[in-house]
């Protein structure tokens, strides 16, 4: 599979894959048509991590490896009529369950849309305060209801004892044996992107290297590596070309943390779209809080491809996997 159609269908099955098989860069790419970089050569250097490595592997701390998210997005039309026009945002908590043994389930439950702001609240009041939406204002069907659905959850499909990360199958012990400094961690990771070995053909183009490196460092909390794995990608994060420190950001639940940001490359053909990824990070405890994607077209937000998602929950339990609960 060639690199943009992987980035292609990430992009569309997002919300109902699991958070380990989306270790990729956050939102990266439109559906756009890169310049594909030379195939490497089957005899690349070894990627497996070496049993010297300076990690320190944490025996599991339960059964299972544990991820709770809240995902939000507005919604990109309207909803209402005549004058009373308003934004309506959907949600839905995401839940991801990994044994040592790689079997994985995922769970997801939507929470319903809800008007967005205290002014599109206001509007919604106006508009007899529905809570099930079968048109938008401008008369396209939506099928939107303001009540959560019951959920769902089940096995994902994959081998047992492989862990993806950065196109590589990796084993547990593997993945505790990854380099535990920023340093290190980074150039393991740029060595991993070069040399895909989950799919050979899915050459990351040169100039998307970075980006590929960025979004894996912000996600690889989704799988089983040591906490000071973890701590060095946050380390490693604000030094990385193009990432900017913006200072002290709320997340969706008020907790405080390190706000970052950087922009995505452009698709050719796209010279007007801009994606900007921005995560928050708690610098004490460095876990991350918060990620997301702002997309703008000509300089206007563009809803379809901005979201937002709030960690609940990233650490081991004994809780079997089950359909999310509400928050």
């Amino acid at each position: 599979m060639k690199w943009h159609d992987r980035i292609d269908r990430i992009e569309q099955t997002k919300a109902a894959t699991s958070p380990v098989r989306l270790l990729v860069a956050l939102g990266v790419a439109l559906a756009a048509v890169y310049a594909l970089a030379p195939p490497v050569p089957a005899s690349a250097p070894e990627l497996r991590p070496a049993a010297a490595s300076r990690a320190v592997a944490d025996p599991p701390g339960g059964a299972y490896w544990h991820t709770r998210a809240l995902w939000a997005a507005v919604h990109p039309r309207l909803m209402g009529s005549g004058s009373n026009r308003y934004h309506v945002e959907v949600r839905h908590v995401s839940e991801g369950w990994i044994t040592p043994g790689g079997k994985e389930w995922s769970g997801h439950r939507s929470l319903g849309a809800r008007p967005k702001s205290a002014a599109d609240r206001r509007a919604w009041r106006r508009d007899g305060s529905p809570t099930t939406w079968r048109r938008t204002a401008d008369g396209r069907i939506g099928r939107l209801s303001s009540l959560p659905d019951k959920g769902s959850v089940g096995p994902t499909k994959g081998g047992p004892d492989v862990f993806f990360l950065a196109d590589q199958q990796l084993s547990y012990e593997e993945l505790q044996r990854l380099p535990a400094d920023p340093a290190g961690l980074r150039a393991w990771i740029e060595k991993a992107v070069r040399t895909p070995r989950a799919d050979p053909t899915a050459n990351v183009p040169e100039e998307a290297v970075d980006e590929y490196v960025r979004g894996t460092l912000v996600t690889l909390y989704q799988l089983p590596v040591p906490r000071n794995v973890r701590v060095a990608a946050y380390r490693a994060l604000p030094a990385m070309p193009g990432v900017h420190v913006r200072g002290k950001a709320k997340d969706a639940l008020g907790r405080t943390g390190e706000r970052l940001s950087f922009d995505h490359t452009r698709a050719r053909g796209h010279k007007d779209t801009a994606l900007r990824s921005e995560v928050i990070v708690d610098t004490g405890a460095m876990l991350l809080m918060a990620h997301g994607v702002r997309t703008t077209v000509g300089g206007k937000p563009f809803p379809n491809k901005t979201w937002t998602e709030t960690m609940l929950h990233v650490g081991w339990t004994d809780r079997a996997p089950s359909v999310p609960a509400l928050p």
